[in-house]
């Protein structure tokens, strides 16, 4: 979940999260943590769309008319919005309304900004995304993917940018997201409670400690929050200098031919991922290493199931497939099993790259470096 959370931060354009577990996990928690893990940015005093005063690409049509005209906007520093979206949300609500009476007695548009305006250049945040309504989940999903709100009503539209890290947390026990809806996340994670006594009693100590005494806490981990935010800033720099061999694009080609996913939005997000982490790792071209960590992130909810299929099938199968066409030949495969012995494999011949406790690259080299 980490891994998948900080690539997005690294570079948006990936396509957002989604993360299944039950109640009680973190997940929320962690959605929340986010913003005290990224650099301040710029933006235009009281402007609701928090359009950078230097880059008229992003600005809102009131702001570039300004900056056409030629006038210094006044800025200012804040941290990048966080905006959750409440799931009696309205469509207005959402996306913004447009006063057609004012817009047509006075011949100029009145519109009010909704949460998707609160939301760019930030992180739009979906709690039990699987209980939001249809028509409201193809209007965020539409959006992030294009960058632009457009309201229209009756004749009058309105447009602005609202480009925005989607991220949604879902019990799978409560219903599942319907299939076009689930391909649209870039990433999906599965999570679930931890089992090791040692680590349950220390979220019990954290949580109290947090909540008796939250400055001492928050100094014992200002150090590590510093550094990842440090290497995050890194990553993004360098971003757009990371190389992508031929090879790599093959790969990601053949990973998705050989798991059947349909579409091509599965390749794109495996060089895009890949890239991220290599960005990360300060690597000056992406590798079948980095490509290996984040596939499962990618694939776990785009491969084909059958209705016996179980979270672990999928996971050794995916593992099969990375396997032999990223390395070597695994040492078993699911058909070596009777579907009794199945949930007694081994833990580490199931184990996927990058789904240990805190993805197993990407945090190894923050240990590392701090």
């Amino acid at each position: 979940m980490k891994t998948a959370l900080i690539l997005n931060l690294i570079d948006p354009t990936i396509g957002g999260v989604l993360i299944r577990g039950q109640k009680g996990t973190g997940k929320s928690t962690a959605i929340r943590a986010l913003p005290q893990i990224l650099p301040s940015i710029t933006v235009v005093r009281n402007c609701p769309y928090h359009c950078p005063p230097d880059n008229p690409e992003r600005m809102h049509r009131e702001c570039f008319a300004r900056f056409q005209a030629g006038e210094k906007l006044p800025s200012h520093e804040q941290k990048i919005p966080l905006v959750e979206l409440p799931l009696n949300a309205t469509e207005d609500r959402v996306a913004g309304s447009l006063d057609i009476g004012k817009s047509l007695t006075r011949g100029e548009i009145q519109f009010q900004p909704g949460l998707l305006a609160s939301a760019n250049r930030g992180i739009l945040y979906i709690d039990e995304v699987n209980l939001l309504d249809d028509h409201i989940v193809d209007l965020l999903l539409d959006t992030a993917a294009s960058g632009v709100n457009m309201v229209e009503r009756e004749g009058i539209s309105y447009a602005h940018p609202s480009q925005f890290i989607l991220i949604g947390t879902m019990n799978p026990e409560e219903g599942e997201l319907r299939p076009q809806l689930l391909d649209r996340f870039a990433f999906c994670v599965e999570i679930s409670g931890l089992e090791d006594e040692q680590n349950r009693r220390e979220i019990i100590r954290r949580r109290i400690q947090f909540e008796t005494n939250t400055a001492t806490l928050v100094d014992q981990f200002s150090r590590e929050e510093a550094l990842l935010q440090g290497q995050i800033v890194k990553a993004q720099n360098h971003l757009a200098n990371v190389q992508i061999t031929e090879p790599l694009y093959e790969r990601s080609v053949k990973i998705a031919l050989a798991l059947q996913v349909h579409g091509h939005r599965t390749d794109i997000t495996l060089i895009k991922a890949a890239r991220a982490l290599a960005a990360f790792l300060e690597k000056p071209s992406a590798s079948e290493d980095d490509l290996m960590e984040v596939a499962p992130l990618v694939l776990l909810h785009r491969i084909k199931k059958s209705p016996l299929d179980t979270y672990d099938k999928l996971k050794h199968k995916i593992q099969h497939t990375l396997e032999t066409l990223l390395g070597a030949p695994p040492p078993h495969t699911l058909e070596d099993y009777p579907e009794s012995e199945i949930k007694e494999l081994d833990a580490e011949s199931m184990q996927i790259p990058g789904s240990g406790a805190a993805g197993s690259i990407l945090f190894d080299f923050l240990k590392k470096k701090n």
